[in-house]
């Protein structure tokens, strides 16, 4: 594979460590592995036919769970949410051959299956039972499926058991979850997979019996690692989102290349999931269809190591996006989207945040130098396994590198063309400009010591600054300075020539393109973005 991040100095990989949060390594009772051979007209386990009854630990069957072409149960019951395009008729459905694995251990799959799913399922206790767990290895193996996910771990163990949304945080250690998957060493795999829609248990409270949204999918928290060296390619395609868990999702390792239609990547307990990237080469095309971000955390992103490039869908959507609070510790990271998830500025490394002033073309390459031209940051998308040849545009950008300094600064070029900014902004918090702490007040400039703000005042969610009240008679700014419409500042209280962020959060709209961007804090965004005069 090629390299598509070029940082002036060699990657560091970060190792993550983070307290054990209930999770043991569940125990391996089968010393070796079992070979899957997949084949359109026979497969094999260990070189012999697998049966077609549940009497077998590995066993073949028809009865793949997919979303059926109606709209109400024949009680009268609606049936489900998914549209017309996501239904499928019977005969569609038992075209697909399902590989069912039901005891603990490691399984190498290798071969081709055009209609059929892998589904792992150890049973309704295995959620609690720390010996329930199975690696997949995929060792040059191609699986299709039209109607649900291709590789579906249904039921195995959670090393999270006892998670809740009231002591959930962003330090998980999934190193025991049941559910993982292996890229074999030199192989190179492609899992091509639908959905299935949410659908109704058969009653009035029309409560969730079915929904999978991924082209891998799983109920339990899963791990994905390469093999050894980390050689091994994993290819996704996806109708719907490429990876997704019920609970956390960590990538150590490997080459995974997603095309998706909606999310990338997506962990979805609320408030609760937690996505790691501790390492690997991570390429997601994400949005293909009307909408998706490249990476969607329901709880937290985290990124300790590893290469990730994620481009979302270019309407309204975020190559890294988190409710909870996104973290950049290390590795190479450049994110593109419409609307951005910036990093919290607690984050670890060096990150900057782009806010242009109009559309970019994800073709163009993006270089960061220092003010003699020294490139320490580079990404052209021609060598990208999964941008190059699928231009679209972005309006914010989320770039990160070890070769990152704090208090440096920088000049940045888009297709060559040198960048300039209007505005900086810190307003921190999941979902806004910025990260999750404020910049300090710059030297000098103080409120006046009589000024205090009304008793219980909370500015509302969708404050805006021009929505400021009026200051008392008296309080202009300076001539060169630009405040939005009803801010005021005392008479002679000007800014530091040097100011770079306020306390409160605004935008410091200069009204004079800057080039030199400036790394003051470790996460450090920058508005109104452009080509330079």
């Amino acid at each position: 594979m090629k390299g598509i991040i070029k940082p002036a100095a060699l990657m560091l990989t970060l190792a993550l460590s983070v307290s054990l949060t209930g999770c043991k390594a569940p125990a391996d009772e089968d010393s070796g592995e079992i070979l899957i051979s997949l084949s359109d007209t026979q497969i094999t386990i260990n070189d012999e036919k697998i049966p077609e009854d549940n009497s077998a630990p590995v066993f073949l069957s028809h009865d793949i769970i997919y979303y059926e072409d109606k709209t109400a149960y024949d009680s009268g019951n609606p049936y489900g949410e998914g549209e017309e395009h996501e239904r499928h008729t019977a005969e569609e459905a038992v075209a697909h051959t399902v590989v069912n694995i039901t005891k603990p251990g490691t399984y190498r799959l290798t071969g081709h299956l055009s209609e059929g799913q892998v589904r792992v399922d150890l049973g309704e206790d295995a959620e609690t039972n720390p010996e329930a767990g199975v690696a997949l290895i995929l060792d040059n193996a191609d699986i299709s499926c039209s109607v649900a996910p291709a590789i579906l771990f249904l039921n195995v163990y959670e090393c999270d058991n006892g998670w809740s949304a009231e002591t959930a945080s962003a330090d998980v250690n999934t190193a025991g979850a049941g559910a993982a998957i292996i890229i074999a060493e030199g192989s190179e795999n492609n899992i091509t997979g639908s959905h299935v829609a949410r659908i109704y248990e058969d009653g009035p409270d029309e409560e969730k019996l079915w929904k999978q949204d991924g082209a891998v999918y799983s109920y339990m928290s899963m791990n994905i690692s390469g093999e050894s060296d980390g050689t091994g390619v994993l290819n996704i395609n996806a109708d719907n989102e490429g990876l997704d868990t019920e609970l956390h999702l960590t990538i150590n390792s490997g080459n995974i290349n997603i095309f998706s239609d909606n999310d990338g990547i997506n962990t979805n307990e609320d408030g609760v999931s937690v996505t790691t990237i501790n390492g690997g080469n991570l390429h997601i095309l994400a949005g293909l269809g009307a909408e998706g971000d490249g990476i969607d955390s329901n709880g937290w992103l985290v990124i300790n190591g590893g290469t990730v490039v994620a481009s979302a869908n270019p309407a309204a959507d975020a190559g890294l996006d988190s409710d909870m609070g996104s973290y950049v510790n290390g590795g190479t990271v450049i994110a593109l989207g419409s609307t951005m998830d910036w990093a919290e500025s607690d984050s670890a490394q060096i990150t900057m945040n782009l806010q242009f002033a109009s559309y970019k073309d994800s073709g163009d390459d993006i270089a960061v130098k220092t003010a003699d031209g020294q490139a320490v940051f580079s990404f052209d998308p021609d060598d990208d396994p999964v941008l190059a040849g699928n231009g679209r545009k972005y309006m914010g950008a989320v770039i990160s590198s070890p070769d990152f300094e704090a208090e440096a600064t920088y000049n940045v070029f888009v297709g060559g063309k040198q960048q300039s900014y209007t505005g900086t902004d810190v307003r921190r918090g999941p979902g806004g400009f910025g990260g999750g702490g404020r910049g300090q007040r710059p030297e000098g400039m103080e409120p006046p010591e009589d000024m205090e703000p009304p008793e219980d005042m909370e500015p509302p969610e969708d404050f805006r600054p021009e929505q400021c009240p009026e200051m008392p008679e008296g309080m202009e700014p300076p001539e060169d300075m630009k405040m939005p419409d009803g801010m005021k500042m005392p008479d002679g209280m000007a800014p530091p020539k040097d100011l770079r962020i306020p306390d409160d959060g605004t935008i410091i709209e200069t009204g004079q393109a800057r080039t030199d961007f400036y790394m003051q804090d470790k996460v450090n965004a920058f508005s109104g973005v452009n080509d330079a005069a």
